[in-house]
């Protein structure tokens, strides 16, 4: 499979969201009354439709993303009313924990009948093994003009669609701007003025950036951003789709970059042992002034009711900071489309699953953006929602970015995805020298040539 940047994000196009008007019940009473017929009789002779269980696997549960796990239970609950034979059964599971099953289960072929899949080369092997089924038919039911152009191309293969997105993302830097004021610091253009935030924060005894990599993926930003700054977007892309190499000196030398910034002691005490979601909450406690995370997290900054009115007034983001005499582009960003629902082949009620797959979408696409602040895959019309000043100016960014990278390990086979996510790792624990980090991943992706 071609793996690729997608910069087709780049002119968001903006369209009217679809409003589902309730349809009135007609001259039911008249109809009866000509055909003779009673409701009774209409309802002896109408055949029950047989009752259908349902499998969603999901990665929004509680605790972690509440406001996303409640939309999901409402378009459940309305899917379940408007389709009383079919109840869907849920199983949640966290980001980590989702991947891992979903391979283990994979290898059984006992895939739910609806789960949730990043696009390219993560879902590549499930594609290839045949365990994803085409979901074309939906598309061409009136979806397909709904999506923001490129979001779709990133889950297809074969000129087949294998899940519908529901997240469209770019990874900003979240800071806290009352700790930035305390200190009589401003946003970092450069990266040289990042620094000085960075040792400013840290001769202030304040953690100046919360980073859970053992995650690994969340540590994978921070390098995908300098290998961008310093080498532009085409540096680490193309050392993935192999027109290019991992040991390029810029990409070795984003990876000394990483290094530094370990050395300066510019992330959280511990990174390798904290997951993301203890590091988020550090900066949620004000326990550290920078945070890197994709638009997904939006929501903690402007409409979860549970966090403190006082933090979210008090979050901004900004750019990843250009680094002097490289070739990027502030106006680059990480990201891409986030995860879609798939449909298992080899699902008992195939039928049905697609019609939930394409009633989910839908509704997401009306629910998620004002409800959730979701950033979703469908075109949104900012005009006709109400939605706070931070995901506006997030929505703005995403509609001019020069560039928009899929995440590294997203792109990549799952297989060299592992190897990458390992690595990185290493790196921040400083137990691999940068150029050993780039021949470690040279040597994966050529085992695939």
């Amino acid at each position: 499979m071609e793996k690729k940047a997608f910069k087709g994000l780049l002119a968001l196009s903006i369209a009217s969201l679809v409003t589902l008007a309730a349809c009135g019940g007609g001259n039911s009473n008249d109809e009866n009354e000509a055909t003779g017929a009673t409701d009774s009789e209409h309802n002896v002779n109408e055949e029950p439709k047989e009752e259908v269980t349902l499998d969603f696997m999901h990665l929004w549960p509680w605790g972690s993303l509440d406001i996303y796990n409640k939309v999901v239970n409402q378009i459940i609950d309305e899917f379940e009313e408007i389709n009383p034979h079919i109840t869907v059964e849920l199983e949640l599971l966290e980001n980590e924990q989702y991947k891992n099953k979903l391979q283990v289960i994979s290898s059984s072929n006992q895939l739910p009948d609806v789960g949730m899949t990043w696009p390219a080369g993560f879902m590549e092997p499930y594609v290839n093994g045949e365990m994803f089924t085409p979901l074309d038919d939906i598309l061409d039911d009136g979806l397909r003009d709904d999506f923001v152009t490129g979001t779709l191309e990133a889950y297809e293969m074969n000129g087949n669609s294998y899940a519908l997105p529901l997240e469209l993302n770019i990874a900003p830097v979240f800071y806290n701007q009352a700790m930035f004021e305390e200190y009589g610091l401003e946003v970092p253009e450069t990266y040289d003025d990042f620094l000085h935030v960075i040792d400013t924060f840290v001769e202030n005894d304040i953690a100046p950036i919360a980073l859970g990599n053992r995650d690994r993926w969340t540590g994978s930003l921070w390098y995908m951003y300098l290998a961008d700054r310093i080498g532009g977007a085409d540096a680490l892309n193309s050392a993935i789709d192999r027109s290019g190499s991992f040991e390029d000196e810029r990409l070795i030398e984003a990876a000394e970059k990483i290094q530094d910034m370990v050395d300066r002691e510019a992330f959280i005490r511990g990174l390798n042992g904290l997951s993301d979601q203890e590091a988020k909450s550090e900066f949620m406690n004000s326990n550290a002034a920078m945070y890197l995370i994709g638009s997904w997290d939006l929501p903690n900054y402007t409409t979860n009711e549970e966090v403190s009115q006082e933090f979210r007034d008090n979050v901004g983001f900004f750019k990843f900071p250009v680094v002097e005499g490289g070739e990027g582009d502030i106006n680059s960003w990480v990201g891409g489309p986030g995860v879609g629902l798939f449909v298992a082949e080899n699902s008992d009620v195939k039928d049905e699953a697609k019609e939930f797959v394409k009633y989910f979408v839908q509704e997401w696409d009306k629910i998620s953006v004002e409800e959730a602040g979701v950033i979703p895959g469908t075109q949104v019309d900012t005009s006709q929602v109400d939605l706070p000043d931070l995901f506006i100016e997030v929505l703005d960014e995403l509609n001019n970015a020069s560039d928009i990278t899929l995440f590294a390990d997203v792109q990549m086979s799952p297989a060299v995805a592992e190897t990458h996510l390992n690595m990185i790792q290493t790196l921040f624990g400083g137990e691999v020298s940068p150029e050993d980090f780039a021949k470690e991943h040279e040597e994966a992706l050529s085992a695939e040539d």
